[in-house]
């Protein structure tokens, strides 16, 4: 029997590393996307958009070609406290036995760097376009440009984002919820070096991020505040809002001596209940579902979609059996849905005010902070070398 011939939307860094893995498992590849990315670095020099990418992911890159030759930022340390009391938790990568925690990665050079690779691979062809319409039928899904060229496909991997096409033709059902937050993102010059940690506070407007670059003295930012905090901070000149950010983090890497432009986006948090709703139409990455960037896990588990799916596809050539996603599309949906649930509930616990609650939460930080084993386990499901996420 010959080998499924796979159409995958979306060249981001879900779509292209799934293209990538299928190619040299032996599939024909089709990729489609909208124009070839480019490099998008800012003032100072750092793309605005980061990931922080666990070892879990690190490992299929590298697995795809795509990990050698990217800038990446290792981390080492993260900390984490509150804007009420003393309680802090901190991760350190010696306590599970790494070199590091994770890489802080930029991602238009990243996504480059996936794109290179699938251009240089025999069994990948790209098709790029806009896709107009997609219709469904009992022989495959027809894909629609914009140019009016029609391609056919086999079997369908949606790898193209929040908003995906695919999904959204097939009236796949949506499980949604608001988080009535805005994400402020930046990348920031500072007094002090980072240290090679990640620092994160919460406070009851949201969680405020810096994530260390290759520059010691540089920081990518995600500010997740009010709608009307964002409103506000969008608004100040450029200085003040260096000191309100500075304050923000309590200075624990000094002033903020300059940064990049300021960017916001509203937040919320989606999934789907089935992510194969067709034997022909798998979805991945965020086509399947949206997390809070609060615990910087949503494209691992991106990655991790990959990784699952690459292991289903290995073992079997006709992918258009109804009964080969079955199993994947229940694991992911519980992995999702859980995934969202312990989001809702961070978000929940710190942004309440009530003082007995944030009483409870230091005593807790500080408990937790001492229990080396429970610690662990947390690291290494972060990290993506739990049994969850494998």
């Amino acid at each position: 029997m010959s080998r499924t011939r796979v159409t995958v939307v979306g060249a981001g860094l879900v779509g292209s590393t799934a293209a990538l893995g299928l190619a040299r498992a032996g599939f024909d590849v089709r990729l489609i996307e909208r124009s070839a990315p480019q490099p998008n670095r800012g003032a100072l020099g750092v793309d605005i958009r980061n990931v922080a990418l666990s070892p879990a992911s690190a490992a299929l890159l590298d697995e795809v070609g795509a990990w050698r030759d990217v800038d990446k930022a290792p981390y080492q340390r993260m900390m984490v406290w509150e804007q009420w009391g003393s309680g802090r938790v901190l991760f350190e990568a010696a306590e599970v036995a790494r070199a590091e925690l994770g890489w802080v990665v930029e991602m238009s050079p990243l996504v480059c760097a996936l794109w290179s690779a699938v251009e240089q691979h025999p069994g990948i062809s790209i098709e790029l376009g806009q896709l107009q319409e997609v219709e469904f039928g009992i022989e495959g899904v027809e894909l629609c440009f914009a140019s009016g060229k029609t391609i056919n496909a086999e079997f369908v991997i949606a790898a193209d984002g929040a908003r995906s096409r695919i999904r959204q033709a097939l009236d796949v059902p949506l499980v949604e919820k608001s988080m009535d937050q805005v994400a402020l993102a930046t990348v920031v010059r500072t007094e002090k070096p980072h240290e090679n940690t990640a620092w994160q506070r919460f406070s009851s407007g949201g969680p405020l991020a810096f994530l260390p670059a290759s520059d010691p003295h540089v920081c990518s930012v995600v500010w997740s505040q009010t709608a009307e905090q964002a409103q506000q901070r969008m608004a100040l000149p450029d200085q003040a809002f260096c000191e309100e950010i500075a304050r923000a983090l309590e200075h624990q890497l000094g002033a903020v001596t300059s940064l990049d432009k300021r960017v916001s986006f509203p937040l919320t948090q989606q999934r789907v209940t089935n992510c194969a709703p067709r034997p022909d139409v798998l979805l991945l990455g965020d086509a399947m579902r949206v997390i809070h960037p609060l615990a910087g896990q949503g494209v691992n588990l991106g990655l991790e979609d990959v990784a699952q799916m690459l292991k289903i596809a290995r073992a079997q050539d006709n992918l258009r059996d109804p009964r080969a996603w079955q199993h994947f599309a229940h694991r992911r949906a519980a992995r999702s849905e859980a995934m969202i649930a312990v989001m809702s509930g961070l978000h929940k616990l710190y942004t309440s005010t009530d003082p007995l609650l944030s009483l409870l939460r230091n005593t807790g930080a500080r408990s937790f902070n001492a229990l080396a084993a429970l610690k662990g386990a947390v690291m290494r499901e972060a990290m993506g070398l739990a049994p969850a996420a494998k």
